[in-house]
């Protein structure tokens, strides 16, 4: 874990490190996962290279029985102590089930700090009122129908609840969770839904799982064991057991050798998808590797759920998607992608004037996080370069971004991500470091950047043509989200990507259990996180704040709750 004093040099807090989810290795700019899938294939040719990347499945593990050490009987089995995993560990148990939780790591995961809902307790006192057929069909929208359009309503009609459940547990252990408030919004060409819901710190220690970080206290990790959940830290899931058609549990390989679990009610896989798993990246979604140069993907998440299910005869996704962030920098002789590690640049996902190598503009910055780097497949390198100048924090306030990108607090007092204070933190290191070039003239920050200084000169007038005209006829970006480039000295910085996590997994039906080839539910197994699918493709919905953990809790804490109740 980074010092405090670290940390203060950098001008980050605990709660913005800790709300990243990140390790020390991440803010300095390592930690590097690849990117990939293709359609799994259990009898595909073993081999290297480019033949690895088409047999990451592999054959199931044979596990003799002479080799198993201990045997567990328990009525839920919930594979993954992160934010689904506790969800539905917590559940089950306080209605009674006997559960037990594997965890790879030696803590948990923990529960992201950003959750989306609708309806929640929070949303109600704000007088926010968001209609369920319009939010599922803008969902539906961005998912290019690559989905079960009835998961979109189960959620938005559950996830109140689920955050309610959340709230009270936060304020008995002293802590607060607030709603992102959208009093005053600006109407945007991607319309916002404030569903996001943010807990006060130090609730974010959660992400350390079950080990105290900062005072003693987290939330659902004490209040699960407070329930009787027996936690199996260092002991990854290898496979889950069946008996004919049923999946009856699984075995795992702890610290002592394998453990055989019998889960009489069910099992639970959220193991958190496969962004650590760098041949399933390359094989199924290789043009992510274009998108980032920097992963903030929880350690130990390399799809070992996702092949547990394909194993038993679980079908996934064949739209392959990532959660890839705009908010990295790349130096001035680099290229984004994941051939190259790159160092955080929170305010990446602000419209500023984003241009190419060439030093054109190529898209409208005012667009979902992923829109940019999307566009920038096309562009030379894939790179793209953001240009600002003196006066950023007053175009930051004015671009009233919403969700995690956000650096001022919301109307309503709700905390952010990232304060402008720790924003500015992280750009100066950036500065030292070599990746921000600062200059007094354009001609000089094109040169720092390895860009045409001509090119760069005429965007930028562009630029503030359209500035004083408060309207942009090149590519229709919302006026106030227009900002000009005049103030020295000049900033500009080569961006990329992070990787977050995957978001395509295996296919669930309406009650969360994985289904076959053929559509029919497989008794005894489901699946909830970022490990499930039927519900992103292509891209994520960021302009629902915190949409993809308020889908995983709300999900879990269902099946934690209905298993419980066989």
């Amino acid at each position: 874990m980074k010092s405090s004093t670290t940390m203060q040099k950098s001008g980050m807090s605990r709660r913005a490190f800790l709300g990243l989810g990140a390790t020390a290795a991440v803010l300095a700019g390592a930690g590097l996962a690849g990117c990939a899938p293709a359609a799994p294939s259990a009898s595909a040719e073993g081999g290297s290279g480019a033949d690895a990347a088409t047999d990451w499945l592999g054959a199931e593990p044979e596990i003799d029985e002479s080799d198993i050490v201990e045997t567990v009987d328990t009525e839920v089995l919930v594979c993954g102590a992160g934010t689904s995993g506790l969800f539905a560990a917590c559940s089950a148990a306080e209605e009674g089930a006997k559960v037990v939780c594997l965890e790879k790591g030696s803590i948990g995961g923990g529960v992201r700090d950003n959750l989306g809902s609708i309806n929640s307790r929070l949303q109600k006192e704000a007088g926010v009122e968001i209609d369920e057929n319009e939010i599922c069909n803008d969902l539906t929208r961005y998912a290019n129908n690559y989905c079960n359009q009835r998961l979109y309503h189960i959620w938005a009609q559950n996830s109140g609840e689920a955050i309610d459940w959340y709230q009270d547990r936060l304020e008995e252990a002293g802590f607060e969770l607030f709603f992102e408030g959208a009093e005053n919004a600006k109407p945007s060409r991607y319309k916002h839904w404030p569903t996001g819901h943010i807990p006060s710190w130090p609730a974010d220690a959660e992400f350390a799982g079950l080990k105290d970080v900062v005072n003693g206290k987290i939330v659902l990790g004490d209040y699960a064991k407070e329930k009787g959940v027996d936690f199996r830290f260092l002991t990854p899931l290898v496979k889950l057991v069946k008996e004919g058609d049923k999946v009856t549990g699984a075995i795992a390989k702890g610290p002592d050798g394998y453990i055989r679990i019998n889960a009489s009610k069910g099992t639970v896989v959220c193991t958190g998808g496969y962004a650590r798993n760098e041949d399933m990246l390359k094989a199924l979604q290789p043009q992510t590797l274009s998108k980032y140069s920097l992963s903030i993907a929880i350690d130990g998440t390399t799809g070992d759920g996702i092949k547990s299910c394909l194993w038993a005869g679980a079908h996934m996704d064949e739209a392959h998607t990532a959660m890839v962030f705009d908010r990295v920098a790349v130096k001035p002789d680099e290229y984004g992608g994941a051939e190259t590690v790159g160092s955080l640049f929170w305010m990446g996902s602000n419209p500023w004037l984003k241009v190419n190598l060439n030093g054109e503009r190529f898209t409208n910055e005012s667009a979902p996080y992923d829109y940019v780097l999307n566009a920038a497949i096309a562009q030379p390198h894939h790179t793209v370069v953001d240009i600002w100048d003196s006066d950023y924090a007053t175009y930051l306030e004015q671009f009233d971004i919403h969700g995690c990108a956000r650096v001022y607090p919301f109307d309503n007092g709700a905390p952010t991500n990232m304060t402008l204070e720790v924003t500015e933190g992280i750009n100066e290191g950036l500065i030292e470091n070599g990746y921000i070039i600062k200059a007094d003239t354009i001609e000089e920050l094109a040169k720092g950047l390895g860009i045409p200084a001509d090119n760069l000169k005429k965007t930028v007038d562009r630029q503030n043509e359209n500035f004083d005209n408060q309207i942009d006829p090149d590519f229709g970006k919302e006026d106030f989200r227009l900002s000009a480039i005049r103030t020295p000295p000049f900033y500009g910085v080569r961006t990329s990507g992070y990787m977050l996590c995957t978001l395509d997994g295996i296919t669930i039906n309406e009650d969360f259990q994985a289904v076959d080839e053929g559509g029919n539910a497989i008794e005894g197994l489901y699946v909830a996180g970022v490990d499930s699918g039927s519900y992103f493709a292509h891209t994520y919905p960021n302009m629902s704040t915190g949409h993809c953990c308020g889908r995983s809790v709300t999900f879990a804490r269902m099946i934690g709750k209905a298993l419980a109740a066989k």
